[in-house]
Parts: C-alpha cells; sequence; structure tokens
C-alpha cells in the first residue's frame, strides 16, 4: 500500500509484505487530500429524504463560490500566462483525467463557436483519450509516462494547464513535467492547497473545497470549482484578447441565418442604431461582426475598419482608437 507520496505502507512482523493489494496485485494508492477526507456534516445523508439529501447537497455546494473568489489572485496570474502564450503565437493546452480532463475537453469545444477563435487556441489533453471523455477508464490517469508523451509535442511558449482535483494525478504530473522541459509556461489547478504537484508549476490555484458530501466524490465540489475556475479563466482571457467589446460577443462570424441575426442584435445594442443599418454593415463586412462593428461606430467603410483591426490585432477599442474614436 503506498500513501500519496508513494510511502509504502507494509503489515506483518517481517515488513516484507505491503498490507494490502489491489486488483492484480497492484499495491493500493492512498491519496492523502481534502477531496478524500470524510464529511463530518453528512454521516445520516443515508438516513434522509430525497429533498433533506438534497439541502445537505446544496449547503456544501453554496461553499464553493466562496472558495473560488479566494484564489481569483492566482487565477488572474494563469490568465496572463494565457494571454501572454496566445499572443506570441502559442496557445493553452489542457491536461486531466476523469471529471477535470471532461470539464477542461468542454471548455475549450466551447470557445470557438462563443468568440470565433481557432481550435488551436485552446486545447484539451484526457488522460486515456477520446473513449475517456464518455466512459471511464480507471487507472488511465496513473500514467506519468503518458502525460509526459501527451505533452511531447506542445510548441514551446505554450501554457500548460493541468487539473487534478487531488492535486497528485502522475498523468497531470508526466504533462506539467515535460511542458517545463520544452520551455512552457505552467499552471496546476486543484482542490487541495498543499498540492503535491504545486512544486511542478509556476502558478498553482488550490481552492479550498474541503471534504465532498460523499467523500472522495470530486465530481461535485471539487468539480463545480474546477467548472467556475476554467470559465472565469477563459473567459478572461478572450476578454484581453479582445474578443468582446464591452460585454457583448464580437468574435461571433455569421455564417448562417441564425447567427446573423445574432449579430444583428449584438450590433444594435453595441451602437443604438437601427437593425436595417446593422444588417446593411454586416452584409458590407462580409459576416464579420468586429468589422461591421468598427465600421458603424467609427462612420467609416468596411475596407477602413478591417485595416484598422489588422493593426490593433483584432481589438475592437483599440482600432477605434487608431481612427481617431
Amino acid at each position: 500500500m503506498r500513501t500519496e507520496q508513494e510511502t509504502p505502507v507494509r503489515g506483518g512482523s517481517d515488513g516484507q509484505r505491503p498490507d494490502r493489494t489491489g486488483p492484480g496485485g497492484d499495491e493500493a494508492v492512498i491519496v492523502r487530500s481534502p477531496t478524500e477526507a470524510r464529511n463530518s456534516g453528512t454521516y445520516d445523508i443515508d438516513l434522509l429524504s430525497a429533498l433533506e439529501i438534497l439541502r445537505q447537497i446544496n449547503a456544501e455546494d453554496t461553499t464553493v463560490a466562496a472558495a473560488v473568489g479566494a484564489v481569483l489572485p492566482e487565477l488572474a496570474e494563469a490568465v496572463e500566462l494565457g494571454v501572454k502564450a496566445l499572443e506570441s503565437g502559442a496557445a493553452i493546452h489542457y491536461f486531466g483525467a476523469g471529471t477535470s480532463g471532461r470539464i477542461a475537453a468542454q471548455d475549450a469545444a466551447e470557445l470557438p463557436p462563443t468568440y470565433g477563435v481557432p481550435p488551436e487556441w485552446v486545447v484539451a489533453h484526457h488522460a486515456g483519450g477520446g473513449d475517456a471523455l464518455t466512459k471511464a477508464l480507471e487507472g488511465v490517469e496513473d500514467s506519468r509516462e503518458t502525460g509526459r508523451a501527451d505533452a511531447a509535442e506542445v510548441p514551446e511558449g505554450s501554457l500548460v494547464v493541468g487539473l487534478a482535483a487531488s492535486g497528485r494525478t502522475p498523468y497531470v504530473g508526466g504533462a506539467l513535467e515535460a511542458a517545463r522541459e520544452r520551455s512552457c509556461a505552467t499552471v496546476l489547478i486543484s482542490a487541495n492547497p498543499d498540492a503535491p504537484l504545486a512544486s511542478s508549476a509556476d502558478v498553482h490555484v488550490g481552492v479550498s473545497t474541503g471534504a465532498e458530501v460523499i467523500a472522495g466524490s470530486t465530481r461535485m465540489k471539487a468539480g463545480t470549482a474546477q467548472k467556475l475556475l476554467l470559465n472565469s479563466f477563459s473567459t478572461a482571457v478572450m476578454v484581453r484578447m479582445g474578443r468582446t467589446y464591452s460585454n457583448l460577443m464580437v468574435g461571433v462570424d455569421a455564417t448562417n441565418g441564425k447567427l446573423r441575426g445574432r449579430v444583428v442584435t449584438i450590433l444594435v445594442e453595441a451602437t443604438g442604431l437601427s437593425e436595417e443599418a446593422c444588417a446593411e454593415a454586416l452584409n458590407a463586412a462580409e459576416g464579420d461582426t468586429r468589422v461591421a462593428l468598427v465600421s458603424l461606430l467609427a462612420g467609416v467603410d468596411a475596407e477602413r475598419a478591417a485595416s484598422a483591426l489588422d493593426v490593433a490585432r483584432g481589438r475592437v477599442r483599440v482600432a477605434l482608437g487608431e481612427l481617431g474614436i
């Protein structure tokens, strides 16, 4: 039997035999992490009605937002590293397993349609590959070498974000290790302020969500915290990269009728002009929301708006400044 730090725990007087083994004779690994602790407030949860069970879960869930709030300074550091990577022409790479990896995959998948960014900007790597996203493959997270291999092709200058509720997942540790060897910036997002992998990252966002309602079920509070953290991280990166104007999505390209309608609404909100005027500007901009917006706000044609945006690297407010607005 091994503890989280891989310290053997042996039974018997001879001290030679592991106290307990897992399937196939493998030594068991005991994870010493707040996420694995037993919650003293839910000892009797199996004796409660459905409504009371839900109330206990909800009461625990209400603590997550405050826990996330406590690590926002560290998350802000991670955001700046993400912006630096993207501005240098590199990318952001997520590495995770289980719940953490699935949340990362969801976050990465939703950014292109939301902000109109290339899928290469944010890439998710999940222990076990695509099959593990829809079906739990136990054990794949325990391979440090697989993590190293998956991170071996990450371009230099990228940001590698490892996600591990316990803060000790070997797959994530291997990815962070390989990333640092490739001169990549590294971030660890965990639910363990004392995460063993913290020393492998430039920034550790260690949110203290504590014991789960059901001991060790890190898809609950720890998973919720990671969802909040990644939502905030990627949204802040997109805002800093100029993919919004005010609180409006302006990276969306109008590639079909539904999206054209959405973009016209965005342009109306941003400019206060009529739907007809916004639709005309969008047509002149060939469906490019930001070109249409700069054209409308600056009173210039689509060609001049596009040129200003090129100089501004796509940032609407900077482009408007270039045009004297």
